[in-house]
């Protein structure tokens, strides 16, 4: 009996979040340049992703580029941008075959133009796509969309098309850039660090947590459905006590 099969498919998270972390310290550890770690890493994401479609889970959303990593050396974000493009290239046709929907959140304005292009190219082409979301946060940092929630709420207020008193949770999430999303059940991070980095951070707050202590290119199928077992043990109580689950 292999691993998946000790899943309970009547208890699956329905959106798994991941932090891809250590893809440059990966390559520098095999003395190569840090661009070999991120063309690496491209496998543990095709990894990550026939694993979730494999198990049935319908959400997975991928932290690929923070507006952080635009401080990383010109040379290495330059070669990032380039793979995106041709991973998206690549990518598509496993796409469609799959079922699989391409969705981005973040400020994507500040990407080039040509990662702009193939991005909405790949979306809009996988766009009647349902089996499984795959969800790509580019140029992101949760609080940047936090304080643009928050204007675009100030914003209906000034207007008059919402009331101060009206504001909830419910209306605040409808503002993010995930208001499309489930939120994550589980947040898995490669690499050993024990780190949000600034990655969904009011959308997590329920979520269960899963860090790794392996590299982002060592990243397996299985070290996915291990979390997914890991996740079915715990008892998730929202605040509740154990009698009242």
């Amino acid at each position: 009996m292999s691993i998946i099969d000790h899943i309970d498919k009547n208890n699956l998270p329905q959106h798994i979040a991941i932090i891809m972390d250590g893809n440059g310290r990966w390559a520098k550890e095999k003395g190569k340049l840090r661009i070999f770690g991120h063309q690496s890493g491209v496998k543990a994401v095709r990894e990550a992703l026939e694993a979730t479609l494999q198990v049935g889970v319908k959400h997975l959303t991928l932290y690929a580029f923070s507006t952080e990593n635009w401080n990383r050396p010109k040379l290495e974000v330059i070669a990032l941008m380039e793979l995106l493009v041709s991973s998206l290239k690549k990518e598509v046709k496993t796409f469609q075959k799959n079922g699989v929907r391409l969705n981005a959140i973040g400020d994507l304005s500040k990407l080039p133009k040509n990662c702009q292009e193939k991005l909405q190219e790949t979306m809009n082409l996988t766009a009647g796509n349902d089996k499984c979301i795959l969800t790509l946060a580019l140029s992101y940092s949760s609080q940047e969309e936090i304080v643009q929630a928050t204007k675009k709420i100030a914003e209906k207020v000034v207007k008059g098309d919402l009331k101060i008193e009206n504001i909830t949770t419910e209306v605040f999430q409808e503002n993010l850039y995930t208001s499309n999303l489930p939120n994550p059940d589980l947040l898995i991070r490669t690499s050993g660090e024990y780190r949000i980095s600034n990655f969904l951070l009011w959308q997590i707050a329920y979520a269960e947590f899963c860090f790794l202590d392996k590299m982002w290119p060592e990243f397996e199928q299985e070290d996915l459905f291990k979390a997914i077992l890991d996740y079915q043990k715990r008892e998730r109580r929202f605040g509740k006590t154990s009698e009242q689950i």
